[in-house]
């Protein structure tokens, strides 16, 4: 109250005086509201659901959770890397108990990706980005992002899901995998030459894909505008799929182009389908609607792999988005 009156009498103080004071003023309410935020997260909880032991920041309200990738070396251009220098894993936690919001960023190895991804999706958390932060690094290293809204509870106890399921990839093989999977190494590497059958794929993607050499390929566009400009298909704005190796034992990669709001429901579809993620990010600055990226890659008979991706463009609600071309 001594700061109220001093800014009262301010015909008596000079004005930087006056303005010093308002600041902080300003700065101690706002100190308040974060404070009367912080304690209404049950931080113990939050800790007991984790498993780890978090940080609270005052001034901005927000509980901080964080471990480091200590257990597997990461070497960049041959250096090891500390885990301080960015390989740490953390949640943060702001709102209270009833309303949250969590954000993370998850430090994942080749073979722990798409596990993880699917354990963030199944317990209700988004997958927001996934990329890497380094070159030369080995063994590869990526970074999943996640966040969610929601009680408290509920999303302490899905993150724990992300962190169980790389602990359990990690425990008996503390050497990253080279292969998306056992199945892939039992069935040895695709056909050589590759005879994939276009007619089939054309009825389930209700266009005519593009040949050579064996290989298929579909693109469809998103229409989006960037400084005022027209922009689908032919520049780049677009969701594709092509097929190598053989009917029955096929490999496929693509691309997804999403706004924000189809990102989720396609992620889900596709993992629904068995298909990986290897990447989740903007291709793009400026652009409207904003348009995200998400590249994948499956394996299996052909026809499996072109229905579980039509089911993405079905869920997400692409399926037919603008005029189909190949790309």
């Amino acid at each position: 109250m001594a700061i109220a009156a001093g800014v009262a009498g301010s015909d008596t103080l000079p004005h930087n005086t006056i303005m010093k004071q308002i600041s902080i003023t300003g700065l101690v309410l706002v100190s308040l509201a974060y404070a009367s935020l912080a304690a209404e997260l049950n931080t113990a909880r939050i800790d007991e659901l984790t498993g780890l032991k978090g940080k609270m920041n005052q001034k901005e309200g927000v509980y901080k959770v964080t471990f480091p990738r200590g257990d597997v070396k990461v070497t960049v251009t041959g250096w090891e890397m500390p885990p301080f220098m960015g390989l740490g894993t953390w949640a943060a936690f702001q709102g209270s108990d009833d309303k949250a919001m969590m954000m993370g960023d998850t430090v994942l190895f080749e073979d722990e990706v798409n596990d993880a991804l699917s354990a963030a999706l199944d317990n209700g958390l988004q997958v927001t980005a996934l990329h890497n932060h380094f070159l030369f690094d080995q063994p590869k290293v990526y970074f999943m992002h996640i966040s969610g809204e929601g009680n408290v509870e509920k999303l302490a106890a899905a993150v724990k899901k992300v962190y169980d399921t790389t602990k359990a990839i990690r425990g008996p093989n503390a050497k990253p995998g080279g292969t998306f999977s056992q199945h892939d190494i039992e069935k040895g590497l695709p056909p050589n030459k590759n005879s994939i059958t276009a007619e089939p794929l054309n009825k389930i993607f209700g266009m005519s894909g593009e040949t050579n050499s064996g290989m298929v390929k579909f693109s469809i566009g998103h229409p989006a505008t960037m400084h005022g400009v027209k922009i689908d298909n032919a520049m780049g704005v677009n969701t594709w799929m092509a097929f190598a190796g053989s009917d029955d034992d096929a490999i496929v990669d693509g691309d997804f182009a999403v706004t924000e709001d189809e990102l989720q429901p396609a992620l889900k579809a596709i993992r629904v389908g068995r298909i990986n993620i290897v990447a989740i990010h903007s291709h793009m600055t400026h652009e409207q609607p904003r348009i995200l990226f998400f590249h994948y890659w499956g394996r299996g008979p052909a026809k499996n792999l072109a229905e579980a991706i039509e089911g993405a463009l079905v869920a997400s609600g692409l399926s037919g988005v603008s005029t189909s071309a190949a790309k």
